[in-house]
Order: C-alpha cells, then sequence, then structure tokens
C-alpha cells in the first residue's frame, strides 16, 4: 500500500520523528484520519494547509494524549469542561476554550479560542506520547472532499503531499468529533459528530445548538456569516464540506423526472424498499447496515461514498437518517456534502 513518495507504516516512533522535524505525518483515530503537523511549528502547520488546499480562515484541532499540554494551550478550564473531559475523554469531543499565546495564530485562524481535543485511538495516543507535542490535525483528505476512514483513503488522496501515514485501521467511529464551544453561559454545540447531544446533555444539563444548514441543504444566515474568514469557530461549519465529485442530493428532495436516463447510484441506512417513485433501478446501492445501528452507519458513511463516487455516477441520491443520536451528524454530513 505504500509508495515511494509517502510510506505507509505502523512504525510510532519513525512518525514521532518526522513530525518533531516538521514533517505532516496521517495518522488515525477513532473518528476519521487525520494530517498531523507540529501545532506549535508555524511552518509545518503551514504545510498541512497547503497540503489540503485549506483555506487560512478554517482553524485546526489540535490533537493532545494528556491535561498536561490541555493546560499549556488554554487559557481557562472551567468547570464544565472538566465535566466534558472525565466524561468523554479520550474521545471523539473536541472543546473550543481560551487559548494562550503559545497557540500560533495560524491554528486558530487568529481566533482567540483554540479547539482541542484527545483522541481514543491506541496509536494515536501512542504517537502523542511519543513525539510530546501538541499535534494539528485536521482531517487528511483534500479540503472539502470526503473525509478518509482507512490509510488507503490518505494514501489516495494525498500521498504525493505527505511524509508518512501511521496505519491504525478502519476509523470505528467513522465521523468527526463533536466540537462543543465553551466560551458562552451555556456551551454550544457548533459541529454534531462522535458524541451525541443527548449524551452531553446526560452531563451537563441543557446545550445549546448552531445549525447552520437547513433541511433543504441550503445555507442558512449563520452559515453566511460563517463563510467569512473572521467568523469560522471551528472546522467543518462550511455549507459546503464533505463533498463527493459525484453530484449528491437527498432523495425525499428530488423529482423523479429529473433523473430519467442517468445512472443513479443510492446511499441507504437498511436493506429496505427505497420510496424512489419511477426509479425502478440504481446503478449501484451502498447499504450501511441490516438493522439500522447508527453507530455502524457512522463508521460506515464515508468509504460507502467513496465507493459510489467511484462509480462513475451521473447522481447520488441519499436517504436521510433518523434526526436523533449520531443521525443528527450524519444528517449534518449529507446536508453540508449536497450543497453547491
Amino acid at each position: 500500500m505504500s509508495n515511494e513518495l509517502c510510506p505507509v507504516t505502523t512504525d510510532v516512533a519513525r512518525a514521532a520523528r518526522v513530525l518533531s522535524s516538521g514533517g505532516l505525518v496521517a495518522f488515525g483515530t477513532e473518528t476519521v484520519y487525520g494530517l498531523g503537523a507540529n501545532a506549535l511549528n508555524e511552518v509545518a502547520v503551514a504545510r498541512v494547509f497547503e497540503a489540503k488546499n485549506r483555506p487560512h480562515f478554517d482553524p485546526l484541532i489540535v490533537h493532545i494524549a494528556d491535561r498536561e499540554w490541555l493546560h499549556r494551550l488554554v487559557d481557562e478550564f472551567s468547570p464544565a469542561a472538566t465535566l466534558l473531559a472525565d466524561a468523554f475523554w479520550p474521545g471523539p469531543l473536541t472543546m473550543v476554550l481560551p487559548r494562550r499565546e503559545i497557540v500560533p495564530d495560524l491554528v486558530t485562524s487568529g481566533l482567540p479560542t483554540v479547539a482541542v481535543r484527545m483522541p481514543n485511538h491506541p496509536l494515536a495516543l501512542e504517537l502523542l506520547t511519543a513525539v510530546d507535542l501538541p499535534i494539528a490535525a485536521p482531517s487528511a483528505n483534500p479540503f472539502g472532499q470526503i473525509s478518509p476512514t482507512t490509510a488507503q483513503h490518505v494514501l489516495d488522496n494525498l500521498g504525493g503531499r505527505i511524509d508518512l501515514i501511521l496505519d491504525g485501521g478502519p476509523c470505528e467511529v467513522g465521523v468527526e468529533s463533536t466540537v462543543v464551544l465553551m466560551t458562552g453561559e451555556r456551551p454550544c454545540v457548533l459541529r454534531h459528530g462522535g458524541v451525541t447531544v443527548e449524551q452531553l446533555e446526560l452531563v451537563l444539563g441543557p446545550v445549546d445548538v448552531q445549525s447552520s444548514v437547513d433541511d433543504d441543504g441550503a445555507a442558512s444566515n449563520s452559515t453566511s456569516e460563517l463563510e467569512s474568514p473572521a467568523a469560522a469557530m471551528s472546522p467543518g461549519m462550511l455549507s459546503q464540506h464533505y463533498s463527493p465529485t459525484t453530484p449528491l442530493a437527498l432523495l425525499s428532495n428530488v423529482d423523479v423526472r429529473s433523473v430519467v436516463g442517468k445512472r443513479v447510484g443510492l446511499l441507504r441506512l437498511v436493506r429496505r424498499p427505497a420510496t424512489t417513485g419511477s426509479i425502478d433501478e440504481f446503478a449501484a446501492v451502498e447499504t450501511l447496515t441490516e438493522d439500522g445501528d447508527l453507530r455502524l452507519a457512522a463508521a460506515h458513511f464515508f468509504a460507502a461514498l467513496r465507493r459510489l463516487d467511484a462509480r462513475g455516477l451521473d447522481l447520488i441520491l441519499a436517504e436521510s437518517f433518523p434526526d436523533e443520536g449520531l443521525g443528527r451528524a450524519l444528517n449534518d454530513r449529507l446536508l453540508r456534502a449536497c450543497h453547491r
């Protein structure tokens, strides 16, 4: 699976050396593969933006292995933040917190806050411990495209642009971390992800939720504001994100007359007849689960979308997910992938 330009390995010590010397290492986490650089090295961080073709107004998440680094990066860690860390770290939760000056502006897009998380993956934690540095790591894919959940996905998309891939196997959660802003009177969910709103509220009580994409996949007013360089508080908040190259639409929003004669694929949660009107056959179908388990659906989601995208289709149609638990995160990814 390796190529000459980008070795794929499980050698943590080698990956740590690359990061320490200012290189770029993609590594597996429980959510998706991240593209890591020393968060305190602005030149290395700039290479992340270049490799991904990522706009500089989109901030990065900083990954740590223990809370010792947290206190060096963050200016204030509230009792509510402590409760969340105790409950969900290591795990798929990112907190946006007031930052210290040690964090470069490039990591935070000049904001007074920094997004921090502690991943729940043995190889990722071993790497972070070995390098003993905070690692800025967005998803290891070209900006706006489908997130990678295997080392092969990273190699296919970024193999000629980065220095090393640390193969942690397929990602178990399969969607990005939940991002929670911790600087207001009440915690606010900025991005749905691997920790559900219900789980957060069991720990904290009511939380606010910021939604930036409406049910038709169109940008809301808040999204328009977020697309200005000064406003993006966390990754994954832009209206178009996680997108295949093949046009994608929600099945419920499509007039079947408009797809007659086209090669259409279907992404569905369970193996049941879809409500397709006069669409009699699909050129390709990806079924995420046999029983509707949203955890399995999340784990399989991006890989299934990649397989459909590789089929040379004219259009991908997707069924919406139940709007609860991880279904909210999956619907969020679908709506952002649809918006063009």
